[in-house]
C-alpha cells in the first residue's frame, strides 16, 4: 500500500477519478439549474459563463498564490481542494431549491430584477466548486514536477475522466440513484479522493528541487505573444466546434440525453488522448505548428460528413444498446481525430512552463476563449451563416494558429493543403437550411414509419432558423402541406389528405378540456408546435388563450401552417417565450384549462413536463373546477413508462381518465382539479357553439378508454416520475426510443386488459366543421 502512493499510478488514478466528479458535477449542474430556472438559450450560456468563468479565476488565483512558494506537499492542497468540491456538491440540492424560490418572487414580485436573480442564483450556486475545479490546473503543475511527470500527461487523464465521467452520469448515476443520491456520491468520491492524498508518502525536498532539471521542452519554443494566440484561438476553436457540430449531430442521433452524453465523451477522448500523446509528440520532434494546421485542415474534411451524419447513421434498430454504440464509434471516428490534434496545443504549452502563475494565466485565457467560442458561435455565427459554415470557421481559425507557429519549410505545403480542405468543404456542403432539412424526416402513420419525402416528392425548405435554442425548419412535403422540424425531429405537421389519422389528436389536445370543463374562460397551451392544439382551444371560445413556447422561432414559422388558422392573430391571445416547466412555477394567473404536447418525453429536457413536481405546481394554478390535458403518445414509449406518466399524473390528479383519440388511437390523459366532476360523461362544452369538432358527444364519450378507478389499476405498477429521478430522460426509456418494436401496438394490448368493454372504433370520423 505504501509503495503504491509513492507511486506515479496513485497520481494518475487520482487525477482520473477527479475528472470523471468533474464532469458529473457538470451534468447535474446543467440539470439542477434548468429545473430551478428553466430551459433556456440564456440559461445555458449562463451555465457555461459561470462554470468556465469560475475554473478561470480559481486558476488565476490559484496561479499567483502558488507562485515562487516552495510546497513540499501539493499533493496533499490538491486532495484539499477536492474535498472542497465535494463539500459543495453536498450542498447542491438546498442551493438549487433556495434559487427556485428566489426566481419564483423575483418573477412574481420584482420582474425588471428577475434577470438579476438569476444570475446571482447560479454564481451563488457555483462560485465555489468552480473555483476549486479551476484552482487545480497549477496545483498539477506542481504534482507533475513533484512526481516526476508531465502536466500534459496528468491534463489528459483528466480530460479522460471527464469523458468517463460524463457517460456515467448519464447512464449509471442519474438513472439509477437519481439526482440528489447522485450528488451524494460524487461528492463522496471528491472527498474520499481528497482525504486519500494524506497517504501519500513524499519525496525528499532535494529530490523535488531537482524536477526543475526535469523539462521537455523550453519556455522559450515560442514567443508570449504567439503562446497566447495559440491558447485562445485553439480554446476559442474547440467551443465554437463542439456548438457548431453537435446541433449537426443531435438532429441525426436525436435530442436525448443520452445521445449528448455520447457526442460530449467522444469529444473529451479526443482531447484527453491529444494531451497525452503529448510528451511523445514531442519525442518525435513534431513541431506544434504542424499538428494544429493538420488539425484545422481536418477539421475543414470532417465538416461536410458531419453535415451527413442524418443520412449514413440509422436511427431504428432491433438493438437501442448497439445503435448508440455505433453513434459512439462514428463521433469518435470523425470528430474525434481532429479533436485529438486540437487537444496538443494546450497541455504541449503548459508543460513548457515552470511557473505556476502561467500555468494559471495561460488556463485561464483558455477558459476565457472557450467562452467566448461557445457563445459566438450560439449567438452570431450560427443564425448568420449556420452551422456549418461555422464549423469552417473554427477550422481556418485553427489552420491560422498552426500556419503562425509552423517552420518555415513547412508552412506553404500546410497553408496549400488548408486551402485544398476549405474547397473541399464548400464544394460538398449539403446545403442545409436551404436545400434541404437535417434529421430523422419520417412521419408515424398507424404506427408505421413512412418516409417524409422520396423522388417523386422531395421535400421543400420554407424557412429554417439556427440559433442558441435549436435548429427549426419549417418544409414543404407530399401534397402541399407543412411540417414542423425541430433539431431533426418531426415534431408535428399538418393533416396530408391521404391520412388525416396521424395528427387527429392534435385538435383534439385543445378540444377535450375545453369541452370537460362547465365554462372555461381561461387557458394555457404549453409548446406551440403547428398551432394545431392551440387553434382548437381558440374554436372552443375562451376568453383569453395564452402560449408558452421555449423557441421563438417556433412562433415566426405559424403562418406557414394553415390548419392553424392564424391562431396568434386572435386578440384573445398572448404568446410568452419561456420553459413551461418555468412559467407554470413563475406565473400568477389561474387558469381553468391547461393542455401540453411537448416534444417526445425521453427528449432531453422533457421529462420536466411529466414530472409530478410539474403537476403539483400546475394544479395550484388552476381554478376549482380546472382541466389539464397531458399527451400520452404510445408509439413512443413502451407500456412501462406509459403506465408511469398516467401515475404520475394521478398521484396529483385522482379524478382523472385516459381518452384514446379513435383516429390515431393515441392516448390523453384529462384531469380535474374538482374531484365531484364526471369527466368520463357529461362534456358540457357541447352545450356550447364551437368549431372544428369531427367527433360527436356520444363518439367523446366513447373513446373513455379508463375510468378513475380502472386507471388507477392499470398505473399501479408504474414508477412515479419526478424532477429528481428523471426517469423519462435517463435511462431504458430513453433507449427504448429507438427500438423498431411496435409500442403502440403493445400499449393498447396492455390497456385492454383493464378496459375489456373498450372497443377499438373501426369508422374515422367526418371530417370537421368549418
Amino acid at each position: 500500500m505504501n509503495t503504491f502512493f509513492h507511486s506515479r499510478n496513485a497520481v494518475y488514478l487520482l487525477v482520473l477519478l477527479s475528472g470523471m466528479a468533474a464532469l458529473s458535477w457538470e451534468v447535474i449542474w446543467q440539470v439542477k439549474a434548468t429545473l430551478a430556472l428553466g430551459i433556456s438559450a440564456w440559461g445555458t450560456a449562463l451555465i457555461l459563463a459561470t462554470t468556465m468563468g469560475g475554473m478561470c479565476a480559481g486558476a488565476l488565483i490559484a496561479g499567483h498564490v502558488l507562485a515562487d512558494k516552495s510546497l513540499r506537499r501539493p499533493i496533499r492542497l490538491y486532495g484539499i481542494i477536492e474535498i472542497g468540491i465535494g463539500i459543495a456538491g453536498l450542498c447542491l440540492t438546498p442551493l438549487f431549491q433556495f434559487i427556485e424560490k428566489l426566481d419564483t418572487y423575483a418573477y412574481s414580485e420584482i420582474p425588471e430584477a428577475a434577470t438579476l436573480v438569476h444570475i446571482a442564483g447560479i454564481v451563488i450556486a457555483l462560485c465555489i466548486p468552480t473555483l476549486c475545479m479551476g484552482a487545480t490546473l497549477p496545483v498539477f503543475g506542481l504534482v507533475a514536477r513533484q512526481f516526476r511527470t508531465s502536466i500534459a500527461v496528468l491534463y489528459g487523464l483528466n480530460t479522460l475522466g471527464a469523458a468517463i465521467g460524463a457517460l456515467c452520469a448519464a447512464f449509471i448515476l442519474i438513472p439509477s440513484l437519481g439526482l440528489t443520491h447522485a450528488a451524494w456520491l460524487i461528492a463522496s468520491l471528491n472527498i474520499t479522493a481528497g482525504l486519500a492524498t494524506f497517504l501519500f508518502k513524499i519525496p525528499e525536498q532535494e529530490d523535488i528541487r531537482n524536477q526543475d532539471l526535469h523539462k521537455i521542452e523550453s519556455a522559450d519554443e515560442f514567443s508570449l505573444i504567439k503562446i497566447c494566440a495559440i491558447i485562445f484561438a485553439t480554446g476559442f476553436s474547440t467551443f465554437l466546434l463542439e456548438v457548431a457540430w453537435f446541433r449537426s449531430l443531435t438532429a441525426a442521433f436525436r435530442s436525448t440525453t443520452s445521445a449528448f452524453a455520447i457526442m460530449l465523451s467522444a469529444v473529451l477522448i479526443g482531447l484527453g488522448l491529444g494531451a497525452r500523446l503529448v510528451p511523445l509528440l514531442k519525442k518525435l520532434n513534431l513541431p506544434l505548428g504542424a499538428v494544429l494546421a493538420v488539425s484545422g485542415i481536418l477539421i475543414l474534411l470532417a465538416t461536410p460528413l458531419v453535415e451527413r451524419f442524418d443520412m449514413f447513421t440509422p436511427t431504428m434498430v432491433e438493438s437501442p444498446f448497439l445503435l448508440e454504440a455505433r453513434w459512439f464509434v462514428h463521433t469518435l471516428t470523425v470528430v474525434g481525430i481532429p479533436m485529438l490534434l486540437l487537444g496538443v496545443a494546450l497541455p504541449w504549452l503548459l508543460d513548457s512552463q515552470q511557473s505556476t502563475g502561467r500555468w494559471g494565466r495561460f488556463y485561464a485565457l483558455n477558459a476565457l476563449a472557450s467562452i467566448a467560442g461557445a457563445l459566438s458561435s450560439a449567438w452570431i455565427f450560427l443564425p448568420l451563416i449556420g452551422f456549418a459554415r461555422t464549423a469552417w470557421i473554427g477550422g481556418i481559425i485553427v489552420l491560422a494558429a498552426g500556419l503562425i507557429s509552423a517552420p518555415r519549410n513547412q508552412y506553404r505545403r500546410l497553408a496549400a493543403a488548408g486551402l485544398v480542405a476549405l474547397i473541399i468543404a464548400a464544394v460538398f456542403e449539403s446545403g442545409v437550411g436551404r436545400t434541404r432539412a437535417l434529421g430523422w424526416l419520417v412521419l408515424i402513420y398507424n404506427d408505421k414509419l413512412a418516409p417524409l419525402h422520396d423522388e417523386n416528392n422531395p421535400l421543400k425548405v420554407l424557412k429554417s432558423y439556427e440559433g442558441p435554442n435549436a435548429t427549426i425548419t419549417a418544409v414543404q412535403y407530399t401534397g402541399n402541406k407543412s411540417a414542423l422540424i425541430i433539431d431533426g425531429f418531426v415534431a408535428a405537421y399538418e393533416r396530408p389528405e391521404q391520412n388525416r389519422a396521424s395528427v387527429h389528436y392534435m385538435p383534439w389536445m385543445g378540444h377535450l378540456p375545453m369541452l370537460a370543463h362547465p365554462d372555461p374562460r381561461n387557458a394555457l397551451v404549453i409548446c406551440f408546435g403547428t398551432g394545431q392544439t392551440a387553434n382548437a382551444v381558440r374554436n372552443e371560445n375562451p376568453e383569453r388563450l395564452d402560449i408558452v413556447d421555449v423557441n421563438p422561432q417556433v412562433l415566426k414559422l405559424a403562418h406557414y401552417f394553415a390548419d392553424n388558422q392564424n391562431v396568434l392573430a386572435d386578440p384573445r391571445v398572448h404568446t410568452t417565450i419561456m420553459d413551461g416547466h418555468a412559467y407554470i412555477r413563475r406565473t400568477n394567473k389561474i387558469y381553468d384549462v391547461i393542455t401540453l404536447e411537448p416534444m417526445p418525453p425521453t427528449f432531453a429536457g422533457v421529462n420536466a413536463l411529466y414530472s409530478q413536481d410539474f403537476y403539483r405546481t400546475a394544479r395550484s394554478k388552476m381554478s376549482a373546477d380546472g382541466m389539464i390535458a397531458q399527451w400520452l403518445p404510445f408509439h413512443l414509449v413502451n407500456p412501462y413508462y406509459s403506465r408511469a406518466i398516467a401515475k404520475t399524473f394521478q398521484s396529483i390528479f385522482p379524478n382523472s381518465i385516459l381518452w384514446l383519440d379513435p383516429v390515431s388511437e393515441t392516448g390523453i390523459l384529462l384531469g380535474s382539479k374538482n374531484p365531484d366532476i364526471d369527466l368520463a360523461g357529461l362534456w358540457p362544452g357541447y352545450a356550447r357553439p364551437g368549431k372544428g369538432r369531427d367527433l360527436t358527444r356520444e363518439q367523446t364519450q366513447k373513446a373513455v378508454m379508463l375510468k378513475s378507478q380502472e386507471l388507477e389499476k392499470y398505473s399501479r405498477s408504474g414508477r412515479i416520475i419526478t424532477d429528481d429521478n428523471q426517469l423519462l430522460a435517463y435511462g431504458d426509456a430513453a433507449l427504448q426510443f429507438y427500438s423498431l418494436e411496435n409500442d403502440q401496438e403493445k400499449n393498447i394490448k396492455d390497456l385492454l386488459t383493464f378496459a375489456p368493454s373498450f372497443t377499438l372504433p373501426v369508422n374515422p370520423p367526418s371530417s370537421p366543421s368549418p
